[in-house]
């Protein structure tokens, strides 16, 4: 499963991409105005730092906006995919930059229905907010498997991905890869958590002191 980061800011792009965690990016409007500076800036470095996918999403809500914008997205690198809503007019325009060779990322996804028309549209990848059904008392992740079963349908042969986003804790990873999500997109505080477990901090602290014991009785020595 590929992990994308949910975000504008460089500094946490930059932090988990040197690890090597990276396979690309997710951004929208929202995550833009939390960022200082220019957002052309921001989105110019962003897919010069990172080599996969980078979806950028359009602002305008009918058809000819959403094209005219997607194409000046794609400007910023050919790993640029444009993300546009879950609305007839985000269909129709999936259907045009599809066609034109740009990758599309349909985004606001809350039915197995909407996946599955973003599909037929020709999207690349199709965003299902799990976390923001959760917040309203549904399954998240029971979206992901109708998801997942109606995509791997042998008749069908899509070959549209599932990222999975409105990822609020890392147990919603844990799942999604358990289902065979082919992506999620985590905020950067969720990709922290999943790096630490308290039985790894307190075992690399016994290391340490029982290496110090090992110094005091041979002053020379040296990994």
């Amino acid at each position: 499963m590929k992990i994308f980061l949910d975000t504008a800011n460089l500094e946490s792009i930059k932090k988990f991409n040197d690890m090597g965690l990276l396979d690309g990016i997710t951004t929208n409007p929202s995550l833009m105005s939390k960022e200082k500076g220019n957002p052309k800036d921001a989105m110019a470095e962003i897919t010069s730092i990172i080599k996969g996918d980078v979806s950028l999403e359009v602002v305008s809500t009918e058809y000819s906006g959403m094209i005219e914008e997607g194409k000046r997205l794609r400007q910023y690198g050919e790993n640029v995919v444009v993300k546009v809503p879950m609305t007839p007019d985000g269909l129709k325009a999936c259907k045009t930059l599809s066609s034109e060779g740009i990758p599309v990322n349909v985004t606001l996804i809350f039915s197995p229905n909407q996946a599955l028309l973003a599909a037929k549209s020709g999207a690349k990848y199709v965003s299902p907010f799990i976390g923001r059904l959760d917040d309203i008392g549904q399954n998240g992740m029971q979206l992901i498997e109708e998801i997942k079963k109606i995509f791997s349908h042998e008749n069908y042969n899509f070959k549209t991905e599932i990222l999975v986003a409105s990822v609020r804790h890392p147990m919603h990873v844990v799942e999604a890869a358990k289902i065979g999500a082919d992506v999620v997109t985590l905020p950067p505080a969720v990709l922290d958590k999943m790096l630490g477990h308290p039985l790894t901090t307190i075992g690399l602290e016994n290391f340490l002191k029982d290496w110090e014991k090992v110094k005091a009785e041979n002053p020379d020595v040296k990994i």
